[in-house]
């Protein structure tokens, strides 16, 4: 590896103003998605939101989607684009892992979108949506209030959806796993649900709402009902399910009066093109591939990584998240690589056209760090074999990065915590 190559790459990265090169790179393209190398990392997410607010102020994007849920979304969404403070319906998000967007550093983003959006007419205003496909019941029930006080002559329908899932409790993961046993599901009940509510609602910011609440049942049922069977199709019916999301914002958007120019936030394993990864051989597609084959050039993908640190996460499915240390890269990793080439500095990578330096095509180990985490596997797992090149059009590098910093109980594990906030 050649790594005076790297540095000669290598553009500086201290402040917000060194992003213009990916603004450059931006160009005019409709949609922008910023990955990051884990779920609990401050300086992920800061410079992710930095970004962010640059394209919405000088490239006039009007919305941000997110890897969370619809539901909890929206809530956000209101308090930015009308009325109430962000941390409240940030500190609202109840299902785990909360701390991916119940945190300081959320919350200061929102806060600056709900400044921003102040001074412009609501068409123009710039939204907060989730694009995720977990939260099942929530949107089920969303749909029911929603059909209750406007479409009354759907609610058979939600009747019917909402009755076969309570058949199973209130677990969609019960759910699965008693399809798999006993081949009766609920999706007939929630093709009919799916196309009464779009065929019926309006179409204004309720009507939207409502619709894709519905499209999120269909795709948690189809989710939830994939997840017990293996392989590769669950993931394949979440990613698809981000990727119409996305769509459907954008010209809901466009709709409005807005420019339909949409940012999504999310970890590097759905923003990084798949078919640069080994995901591809193992059958899997994701929203950075989806992106680049319906939009071409007007997706650019924005990956992030680090060499060392702390990072918030939690050991297992489910437990308390706790601040852990992320050890050195593995060696020979792209990450170890890097941080030779470069040592102790942040660094911006915009991938050129070809030809081009060799190491951007050549592949490597990648770390991935996510909601679960457990520093001392490192050796046998976190990493995803790259081609960084083909992967990403622009990549964040940060040698060193700290933890998040969580709306919801004391993270601070064996990590002594930082001061919060930190200067970029």
């Amino acid at each position: 590896m050649d790594l005076a190559e790297i540095r000669a790459s290598a553009l500086p990265l201290t402040t917000p103003a060194d992003l213009d090169p990916v603004l450059d790179r931006v160009g005019d393209a409709r949609f922008v998605l910023i990955g990051e190398a884990s779920h609990g990392t401050h300086d992920f997410y800061e410079w992710r939101a930095a970004l962010t607010k640059r394209l919405i102020a000088e490239k006039g994007f009007s919305f941000v989607g997110v890897e969370g849920d619809w539901p909890d979304c929206e809530r956000v969404n209101r308090a930015v684009t009308d009325s109430g403070d962000p941390f409240d319906a940030l500190y609202g998000f109840a299902r785990w892992p909360t701390f991916m967007w119940a945190n300081h550093e959320v919350v200061a983003f929102c806060r600056w979108l709900r400044e921003w959006n102040d001074g412009l007419p609501p068409e123009r205003r710039c939204g907060f949506h989730g694009l995720d496909v977990y939260s099942l019941w929530d949107s089920l029930r969303a749909v029911r209030r929603y059909a209750a006080a406007h479409l009354p002559e759907q609610m058979e329908a939600v009747t019917k959806a909402l009755h076969c899932f309570e058949a199973y409790g209130h677990d969609p993961q019960q759910y699965a796993l008693s399809t798999r046993l006993v081949p009766a599901t609920c999706e007939q009940e929630v093709v009919d649900l799916l196309s009464d509510v779009v065929r019926s609602a309006p179409h204004d910011v309720g009507g939207f709402a409502a619709r894709q609440n519905a499209e999120v049942v269909a795709g948690a049922e189809a989710y939830y009902r994939a997840m017990v069977q293996g392989g590769p199709e669950s993931w394949n019916v979440r990613d698809v399910h981000m990727a119409d999301t996305l769509d459907r914002l954008a010209l809901f958007h466009e709709e409005g009066g807005a420019s339909g120019k949409g940012v999504v936030w999310a970890h590097n394993t759905h923003v990084g093109d798949a078919r640069a990864t080994d995901m591809a051989a193992a059958g899997m597609t994701n929203l950075g591939q989806l992106a680049r084959e319906r939009h071409g050039g007007d997706a650019v993908l924005v990956g992030f990584g680090c060499y060392r640190g702390s990072v918030v996460a939690g050991n297992r499915w489910g437990a308390q998240h706790r601040v852990m240390t992320v050890p050195p890269a593995r060696p020979a990793s792209l990450e170890a690589t890097l941080h030779e080439a470069i040592g102790q500095e942040r660094a911006l990578f915009v991938v050129p056209p070809q030809p081009r330096g060799d190491w951007f095509d050549e592949p490597m180990a990648h770390r991935a760090i996510g909601v679960v985490y457990d520093p001392e596997r490192e050796r046998w797992g976190n990493y995803v074999p790259t081609v960084a090149g083909s992967r990403y059009d622009v990549f964040l590098w940060l040698d060193r990065t700290a933890a998040l910093h969580p709306l919801h109980g004391e993270p601070w594990g064996d990590v002594e915590p930082e001061t919060y906030p930190t200067a970029m």
